[in-house]
């Protein structure tokens, strides 16, 4: 159900009124909220703030009164719904790691190399990797940090991160089971 406005609510928030802008939230907003938990977005919230954001940025250029400034509200709504659903659809699904669930026969490198930090091997075997690969290996797996703050830490792209990871890890195995890592 629609709230009530005040005949003059847009021109008065188009002057600038703070009362008007509330008043204008206050009656739209609840439907916008409604549809985008309707259509099952992720956060229904963030993205009726962002609607009203662009529908106040744009209050100059809205005509038809009362029923144009809520036909503009919902066609911001709805282009903003549109747009995270390409997103969702543009980004991975993230799933977490179950232990239980792996069935690799053999260990990781990473297993084996942290299997060897009591032995003392450990430090050996990072010693023959290049320093970026070391850096990176050292921040992800000892320090357990996500690639993004690997990446701030270093100064790198997180793109760069996960490949010096991937080659390090790669050393790794070479270095721990030579026969492993030979091609035919």
């Amino acid at each position: 159900m629609v709230t009530p406005l005040p005949d003059d609510a847009l021109l008065r928030a188009r002057a600038g009124d703070p009362a008007a802008f509330s008043s204008i939230y206050r009656s739209l907003s609840p439907g916008v909220l409604g549809y985008f938990a309707g259509r099952g977005s992720d956060d229904p919230e963030a993205l009726t703030q962002e609607v009203f954001l662009t529908v106040f940025s744009k209050l100059d250029s809205v005509s038809g009164g009362f029923q144009g400034l809520r036909t503009f509200a919902y066609s911001v709504a709805h282009a903003r719904y549109v747009d995270e659903v390409r997103k969702r659809t543009r980004a991975p699904v993230l799933v977490g790691y179950e232990a239980d669930g792996d069935t690799r026969l053999t260990d990781s490198a990473e297993r084996v190399a942290l299997g060897n930090l009591g032995v003392g091997g450990a430090r050996g075997m990072l010693d023959q990797l290049n320093a970026e690969q070391r850096d990176v290996l050292l921040l992800r797996i000892v320090a357990e940090l996500p690639i993004e703050q690997v990446a701030e830490i270093l100064g790198r792209s997180a793109g760069s991160v996960k490949q010096l990871q991937r080659r390090g890890l790669l050393k790794l195995k070479e270095i721990v089971r030579p026969e492993e890592s030979e091609t035919p």
